[in-house]
């Protein structure tokens, strides 16, 4: 009996206690409460800002509550915050950022700029031959960075950057033995009238050197046969060295004509339909020659238009300056032009059409 009346009291007892703590703790949450609603009217701001100490202080004094106590006495942080807090107290204790070193340094951008420039011009190169194409030139580059600097580049994968490959990739490649054809014409005054002449032409793409094949009326399948034979000459054909010569959809590239050219080793490619601008070269030297002579003189038959033409090509391959080859000629100059005390002169062609100034030497 004694044993019961003792544990009946205890329980009487632990309930007071517990009654008069809901009701310090009611008040306290109340209070806070109370508090959340001034700094509400003060601030325009729910959030209460709390300094690193006092979050601090909270998250240390809220891990020790349980679930359920947190869920009930929390008023100023969510539980969820609360441990966060912990977590990130916890976290910068074995935080040792602070004492760790520089980190390895960026690649130089003077290495990124040639390793974006090495992939550009050999799309079919893979990271490991353009790291061996480094280690020639005495830098030192892994894999994995000429990925990076490739992907923060725009580049893609060598397979795929070879297979988008563009047309201009494919001029530059071939350049040096890179050869492009078409036609232009001239009116010319004949006895009945005017006479439109077919000036046909061949240009190297890499030195820009120009060719008229020929000057024709009619021109037709069997004379440009005999233009495929005199430019495939094993002698003196201005294709000897050629291997691919660019050409549009004219009907006079006959069949008979490409063959020819396959023939002496040259393969003829056959642009897409309304597409110049995939000959620039050979439109601009059109463009040229027409802006700058043909188009300011009057043509009285085939022997004047001749002349013309042949005047302004020695103009264009001696003493034209070019733009395509960074304002240099496209032949060497005289002996007589290489001084650089004598006085200046002015070579003359066409009655002053075309000029050339230079250094005529003493």
């Amino acid at each position: 009996m004694l044993t019961s009346a003792f544990d009946f009291l205890v329980v009487m007892l632990a309930c007071a206690l517990n009654e008069r703590m809901q009701k310090k703790l009611d008040y306290t949450q109340a209070e806070v409460r109370v508090l959340k609603d001034v700094v509400l009217s003060l601030t325009g701001k729910k959030r209460i800002p709390l300094t690193d100490a006092q979050r601090r202080r909270l998250a240390v004094l809220g891990k020790d509550l349980t679930p359920k106590e947190r869920a009930l006495v929390c008023e100023i942080a969510k539980p969820a915050t609360i441990l966060a807090w912990f977590r990130n107290l916890v976290a910068k204790k074995y935080d040792g950022s602070d004492k760790r070193g520089p980190g390895r340094p960026r690649t130089d951008a003077e290495i990124r700029k040639l390793v974006i420039e090495i992939a550009k011009s050999n799309p079919g190169w893979g990271y490991t031959k353009i790291r061996d194409a480094l280690r020639a030139l005495k830098v030192n580059v892994g894999r994995t960075t000429i990925a990076d600097i490739l992907q923060e580049g725009g580049l893609e994968p060598a397979p795929e950057r070879d297979k988008k490959r563009t047309w201009k990739q494919f001029m530059r490649s071939h350049a040096e033995s890179l050869y492009a054809c078409d036609f232009f014409s001239v009116e010319a005054l004949g006895l009945c009238g005017a006479i439109r002449y077919m000036v046909f032409f061949v240009t190297e793409v890499k030195t820009r050197v120009v060719h008229i094949a020929g000057i024709r009326v009619d021109p037709d399948g069997e004379w440009m046969k005999q233009m495929a034979r005199n430019l495939t000459d094993s002698f003196d054909g201005f294709l000897v060295n050629a291997k691919y010569l660019i050409h549009d959809r004219d009907p006079l590239f006959t069949e008979e004509f490409r063959e020819m050219l396959r023939s002496s080793g040259v393969d003829p490619i056959k642009l897409p339909a309304r597409s110049p601008n995939l000959n620039p070269h050979a439109e601009r030297f059109v463009k040229s020659i027409k802006y700058e002579c043909l188009n300011n003189f009057v043509f009285f038959g085939e022997r004047h238009l001749r002349y013309v033409i042949k005047e302004y090509m020695t103009h264009y391959l001696e003493e034209r300056f070019h733009q395509g080859l960074d304002g240099q000629l496209i032949r060497s100059k005289n002996a007589d032009d290489d001084s650089v005390d004598g006085p200046i002169q002015c070579r003359q062609r066409l009655g002053g059409m075309l000029n050339y100034y230079h250094r005529q030497a003493a």
